[in-house]
């Protein structure tokens, strides 16, 4: 099972190659311009097949069978599940859309492109409103997090994005697969819209910020809801890390097929995917440390 594994070679570099990607995409769309023309020519019903072909690669390993039989161990962790689903599906996507709205429309206005705005906060909301369930086995894993109730909250946040967002069934483990047609996308993102991000080296930075912050926030949040209802620390740990990551393969997807390949919305998600590692491990380290503290209260 996933939950059993530690961070795997690719997934703990991710953010490395996610750079990596970035500048490929950059370089190759400056000497190479007529490349990424032809491919942004190669269009049917005014979709992008290249592209398309990619989201279906980042999609495809998503299509595992959603693990109803792990619903079963809801109800031995309901207070933990009930902190989950409140942070991922009440707090997470309003407080993006309010972070997003301060930061992006207001206080880094002046320096973002002014007919992105709308799109960069909707990328934001669409990161902030898919739960990470792949990722989270392994955030789980390394703060000695219950198994049971990750799998169980997992089965629960599928089932909702399943038949209450019409969305695809989501992974149970990260698929290399999935991530190396993610960081394909990314390659022809940055090949059409890097001069524009050259032009404005900061956009990435600024959408970093409202993200970062709303991580902290989320994680934080649940952690003291669990620590007041007295939940177990083993269930805590991954609680408000599920509360606090991402499901950005699925956002990305989302983003594009809803806004278009070269929209501020894909690049605010891309953001998402860039920051995901190193944040999300300075969250396990939070929950690591705090384990004395944490269970002062609880037990």
């Amino acid at each position: 099972m996933a939950a059993n594994k530690g961070i795997g070679f690719f997934e703990r570099y991710l953010t490395l190659w996610v750079f990596g990607c970035i500048g490929l995409g950059i370089v190759s769309g400056h000497y190479f311009p007529g490349l990424f023309q032809a491919i942004g020519s190669m269009k049917a019903a005014e979709v992008n097949l290249p592209v398309a072909v990619l989201i279906w690669l980042m999609i495809v390993p998503m299509l595992l069978k959603i693990d109803f039989g792990a619903l079963h161990a809801v109800k031995q962790h309901a207070r933990g599940i009930a902190v989950t689903l409140f942070i991922n599906w009440l707090v997470k996507p309003f407080s993006m859309a309010l972070l997003g709205g301060l930061f992006i429309r207001y206080l880094f206005a002046d320096w973002l492109p002014a007919g992105q705005i709308d799109s960069y906060i909707a990328g934001l909301i669409l990161l902030a409103a898919a739960p990470c369930t792949a990722m989270v086995f392994v955030w789980s894993n390394l703060c000695d997090g219950e198994p049971h109730f990750t799998l169980s909250q997992v089965a629960v946040n599928d089932a909702i994005m399943l038949f209450a967002l019409s969305l695809l069934a989501a992974l149970q483990w990260l698929s290399p697969l999935s991530l190396s047609a993610l960081l394909l996308t990314l390659i022809l993102l940055f090949g059409f819209q890097g001069q524009q991000i050259l032009a404005q080296p900061l956009v990435i930075g600024l959408l970093a910020v409202p993200i970062i912050i709303q991580v902290y926030f989320n994680a934080g949040l649940a952690y003291w809801l669990n620590r007041k209802l007295k939940v177990a620390h083993c269930v805590a740990g991954p609680s408000a890390l599920i509360g606090a990551s991402n499901f950005f393969e699925l956002a990305v997807a989302t983003a594009i097929s809803l806004f278009g390949f070269e929209s501020g919305a894909v690049l605010a998600t891309v953001v998402g995917v860039l920051i995901e590692v190193p944040v999300m491990l300075s969250v396990v380290q939070l929950v690591n440390r705090s384990k004395h503290w944490y269970e002062q209260e609880t037990i």
